[in-house]
């Protein structure tokens, strides 16, 4: 029996709506941009891992979790060089002293070289973790959700900007799986897999294999009538423009008002509210000129509230760690001081680390042995 449309079944295996994976992993996000806590960064990276590795399916696209850690550890990396070359010396705990060039006044706060100490390396280490943990948390959303379900739960309003989007996104997932598929395919017939000609070598069929699926996509789109639109006069387009260009002018005010110091934030809260409520508007009242179909919509039961609610949950526990105990969620670096982990924000990410049991089970596709076949390799030539 198929379950009521407000409760669902948190056991049964079935795909889970995307958007509920993305409000999740945006949860993990803006609670990472919200501290410069190494624990607890490496913390929600962990948590991240946990959920990945507990409800990923078995898809190209859901490989690129290790590409975004990979990515990860390169900015972090990257940081430390910059700072190690470029950045002004910060401390006084003096590690080596590399040969420096004398630069003009103009150029103050950039340096060539000269003495590195342990505080300036423990700031851009701690700044690029942060960077690199966020891009994980949207690599996560990346391996959960479906591109193309997430492509069905986009308001009509919004199905160009979100069919970019969504080709935008599955570009990495495809960029790994294209180049796995090539180095099997190369090893397979005795080449280099590594290296610079490896590279060179792997190139070409990448680069044709994405013009192929350009090409595939484009012919699919247009065959389903992709970009059709009612009969709409031109004041009620420039009546939508407007409302929408109002609420997000208004709303990016009621946001820089809730950043910014010295400003009412009850203010700055309504402007807010009231920004979002038009744009709101503006998209439901332009989604009517849209003609669009969907085939069996995904549901939003009582698993895509658990886990959207828990992405939620850690982002507010880790603002409300910000606002009331700043200290917690700032490691000081000059002098060095050991981390420590806030009791709020460590219970947000407890509750961030409950879709790997709430969320249902990925459905595994039934095959025959009739229908099973040797795995293949097939690379355009």
């Amino acid at each position: 029996m198929r379950p009521p449309l407000s409760v669902g079944a948190v056991g049964q295996p079935r795909w889970l709506h995307p958007g509920a994976w993305w409000v999740w992993a945006l949860g993990l996000a803006t609670a990472a941009s919200r501290t410069l806590n190494p624990l607890l960064l490496l913390v929600i990276i962990g948590v991240a891992a946990v959920v990945v590795s507990a409800r990923r399916p078995d898809a190209p696209w859901a490989r690129s979790f290790a590409f975004f850690v990979r990515l990860g550890i390169l900015i972090i990396v990257l940081r430390v060089l910059v700072q190690l070359v470029l950045g002004a010396a910060i401390g006084t705990t003096t590690l080596i002293s590399l040969p420096g060039i004398g630069l003009p006044d103009w150029m103050a706060g950039v340096r060539l070289g000269g003495p590195v100490t342990l505080e300036s390396l423990l700031m851009a280490l701690y700044d690029g973790l942060r960077l690199a943990t966020i891009i994980i948390c949207i690599g996560a959303a990346n391996s959960l959700a479906s591109p193309s379900r997430l492509l069905k739960s986009v308001p009509a309003a919004l199905y160009e900007i979100g069919v970019s989007v969504v080709v935008a996104l599955t570009f990495a997932p495809q960029l790994v799986a294209d180049v796995t598929r090539v180095q099997a395919a190369r090893h397979l017939r005795g080449r280099a897999t590594r290296g610079p000609r490896a590279i060179a070598g792997a190139a070409m069929p990448v680069l044709e294999g994405a013009l192929e699926r350009s090409v595939t996509l484009a012919a699919a789109m247009d065959s389903r009538g992709y970009g059709r639109r009612s009969d709409t006069s031109a004041r009620r387009r420039r009546a939508i423009a407007a409302v929408l260009l109002a609420g997000l002018v208004a709303a990016c005010i009621g946001t820089y008002g809730l950043v910014a110091a010295g400003s009412t934030a009850a203010l700055s809260g309504l402007m807010l509210l009231a920004g979002m409520s038009l744009s709101i508007g503006a998209i439901v009242w332009s989604a009517r000129t849209a003609i669009r179909t969907r085939y069996r919509p995904d549901p939003w039961w009582l698993p895509e509230w658990l886990v959207a609610g828990s992405g939620i949950a850690v982002a507010v526990c880790c603002i409300a760690t910000s606002w009331w105990f700043p200290a917690g969620m700032e490691t000081p670096f000059d002098p060095p001081t050991w981390p420590s982990l806030p009791l709020l924000a460590t219970l947000g990410l407890a509750i961030a680390l409950t879709p790997a049991i709430t969320a249902p089970p990925i459905p595994v596709p039934f095959v025959s042995a009739a229908m099973r076949a040797p795995d293949a390799v097939e690379v355009p030539a």
